[in-house]
């Protein structure tokens, strides 16, 4: 199967991704009786992009068992959003707001860390290829015992991008890619992306290495060598033009097949 062009009768991968978990009177014009209630929510872009690379797209909420998907996916997808809890990597608990997350989705959710940590780690041990998008590339490290940087200081490059998510990003805002990794076949030597965090990578998880920077030295890239796994800052459901990344999952996924 070649990726994005699977023939008729094919098995396709499934590629799951992760979302967030938000109370439904968050959703204006929503009839008050279902107020109370809990709605899981997975951003669209990711699975139109997973369909046209030649995966099938599956939801993955918090209730799933990461053991049990990892028996039956081809590939995952840790998708962005919140912080990660300070608790998860040694940070700060200072800067944690005393709200429920389903009441806000801006602010840390335990539930949705743990989830995302175990099934990161449920899948790099039994290979399932790994794509991990923003904090996806966070939750990567801190699920392999790295730590993060709580907040980049102003720089020569702008991260936390007010721009309209339809946006390929701004000149500056090039990643470089390191020779002989993944990052470097499927995107070249460097490539111009959009950028909306305000955290990065501070120390490495285990195994987990650098293979793209920007400019100011920023973490955009981080991979495991001799493992599919790759994890990449920026967005790459939101890029304009077709991202590579999605065409490197759904091709090493078909290997599992």
């Amino acid at each position: 199967m070649t990726a994005g062009h699977a023939t008729p009768g094919t098995v396709r991968p499934l590629i799951g991704t992760t979302g967030r978990r938000v109370r439904l009177g968050l959703v204006e014009g929503l009839d008050k009786r279902y107020g109370h209630l809990f709605a899981d929510t997975f951003m669209s872009d990711f699975s139109e992009r997973i369909a046209r690379a030649g995966g099938v797209p599956v939801n993955l909420p918090y209730d799933a068992d990461p053991e049990v998907l990892c028996h039956r996916l081809s590939g995952v997808v840790i998708t962005g959003g919140q912080d990660v809890h300070p608790a998860c990597w040694g940070g700060d608990p200072a800067v944690v707001r005393d709200v429920d997350p389903r009441d806000d989705p801006m602010v840390h959710d335990v539930e949705r860390d743990y989830f995302e940590i175990a099934l990161v780690r449920a899948a790099l041990d039994r290979r399932v290829p790994v794509l991990g998008v923003c904090r996806g590339l966070q939750i990567l490290n801190v699920a392999l015992g790295g730590t993060l940087i709580p907040h980049l200081p102003p720089g020569s490059v702008e991260h936390l991008s007010a721009s309209s998510p339809l946006f390929d990003g701004a000149d500056d805002h090039a990643v470089t890619f390191e020779p002989g990794s993944i990052a470097r076949r499927i995107f070249g030597a460097s490539a111009v992306t959009n950028s909306w965090h305000h955290q990065a990578v501070d120390r490495c998880g285990a195994g987990l290495v650098v293979t793209g920077r920007t400019a100011d030295g920023v973490v955009e890239a981080v991979e495991l060598p001799g493992s599919p796994v790759l994890g990449v800052q920026w967005h790459p459901e939101w890029m304009e033009r077709e991202d590579p990344a999605f065409d490197w999952l759904v091709t090493e996924g078909s290997r599992r097949i």
